[in-house]
């Protein structure tokens, strides 16, 4: 098998950065060396990694490729090739598609359709409905990452919002429940009011979308899924939290006794909501981005009330994005640089590099269960990202490998560059070019 020698790297891993070595062996990690190591065998290709940081790759555990059905705006193809180039190794892709991944049929199909055009590692979950639960038994939970709630209504109309059908999923399923919980009465009232108040032609200002999608709709419905979970004891992992209110519902204990979990995104880590003012739609999302919430949410973080950061990555044409707070489309292209974006705010203090890498590379592995990923260890897959400092560039749309071809971030100046992306010891992705043929492996769960 191939040895390859990645040298000369500050590793950053569990908690510490050290400087070292890293070989790999055929599609796993063989050896890590530190301080003056030398590898136990001769290496076929030796990368100088001086002045870099070597990372886990990114595991991304929310993702809409928008393939089978939607692929005018988006394809596994060009997304899990904007993933590469972003240091994402694995993802995890949900189930509002056409057709919707809510039947046995369409998760084999959809799976099928992964191994042959996705990049990177990849899963997808199995989307709940009100009346699918008794499939829910029948999903071999080495191969599925979860199901997926619609507790609020988003981009498919896969709202699951009757009780009965609620408490039948909560008690029919050992899985992770991965939750998008907004309140749907919450948001039709505030709809009805700010339409009678604000609306001209079927539509609202985009101003008021996050009065719209509301603190207290995010809050009640947040509150309601925890509940349920804590009666049925199930696993719960609250997706895309925007709000102050709802870290008062979670946990600072240590990951391995959470039954529930939670992510923040990399949309509601970055912006508010006085930022509609220059980005408009381009950051419209569900649920929204509000005004006062993102140093909650980065504290959250640091504090361990949220586990995971993931991207909510969700690609529309401009031309969907059109409108106010009613029409345009919710969901932007993230995943190309969510991580970069993540080290920027390293640099500007408000995380660790140790921290982005626990919430974006270990936290998914132990929330999900993934074998072999998401730590740099002996044994592990070599799925690894190389990113390196100081080094100034700007997004511009020549860059964007997501098939919209646009970002929120255009004109954005980073100073952190992925250099080299690794999956399965793969070469995948090495100054800004891409291996098209290789594919990624599917994820596999205890």
């Amino acid at each position: 098998m191939k040895r390859t020698l990645i040298k000369n790297a500050i590793i950053v891993n569990e908690g510490l950065q050290v400087p070292g070595s890293v070989v790999i062996e055929g599609e796993k990690i063989a050896e890590i060396l530190v301080e003056e190591q030398e590898p136990s065998a001769p290496c076929d290709e030796i990368i100088n990694a001086v002045g870099c940081y070597l990372l886990p790759g990114v595991i991304d555990d929310h993702v809409h490729f928008r393939d089978p059905g939607l692929t005018h705006k988006a394809d596994i193809c060009t997304e899990s090739r904007a993933a590469a180039a972003g240091g994402v190794t694995s993802i995890m892709d949900m189930p509002n598609t056409n057709p919707q991944t809510t039947t046995l049929e369409a998760l084999n199909e959809k799976l099928d359709l992964m191994a042959e055009k996705c990049s990177v590692n990849y899963s997808c979950y199995f989307g709940a409905t009100n009346n699918n639960y008794l499939l829910m038994g029948q999903l071999d939970k080495h191969r599925v990452c979860g199901i997926k709630l619609f507790m609020g209504s988003s981009t498919g109309n896969m709202l699951v919002d009757k009780m009965t059908s609620l408490l039948n999923i909560f008690n029919s399923t050992d899985l992770l429940i991965a939750a998008h919980c907004e309140d749907q009465a919450i948001i039709k009232e505030n709809t009805a009011k700010y339409l009678e108040e604000y609306g001209v032609d079927g539509d609202v200002p985009l101003k008021y979308h996050p009065a719209i999608r509301s603190t207290e709709a995010c809050y009640q419905s947040s509150e309601l899924a925890i509940r349920l979970a804590r009666i049925a004891d199930a696993r719960l992992h609250i997706l895309h939290v925007s709000t102050s209110k709802e870290l008062q519902l979670f946990e600072n204990i240590p990951l391995s006794e959470k039954r529930i979990t939670s992510e923040a995104c990399i949309a509601h880590l970055l912006y508010n909501s006085n930022d509609y003012q220059t980005l408009g739609t381009r950051i419209k999302c569900n649920p929204a981005i509000k005004l006062k919430e993102r140093n909650a949410l980065r504290d959250g973080v640091n504090s361990g009330l949220i586990d995971v950061i993931g991207t909510d990555h969700a690609p529309h044409l401009l031309k969907e994005k059109e409108g106010g707070a009613l029409k345009a489309t919710s969901g932007m292209p993230m995943i190309q640089f969510s991580l970069v974006s993540m080290l920027e705010l390293v640099d500007e203090g408000v995380f660790t590099l140790e921290k982005v890498v626990e919430k974006m590379c270990h936290a998914p592995a132990e929330i999900y269960e993934i074998h072999n990923r998401g730590y740099i260890r002996k044994g592990n897959q070599a799925d690894l990202v190389l990113v390196r400092p100081d080094t100034e560039w700007t997004v511009t749309n020549d860059c964007i490998l997501s098939k919209c071809k646009w970002s929120p971030l255009e004109g954005h100046t980073f100073h952190w560059k992925v250099e080299k992306t690794f999956a399965n010891g793969h070469l995948l992705y090495s100054d800004e070019t891409i291996d098209e043929n290789y594919r990624g492996q599917e994820l596999r769960f205890l």
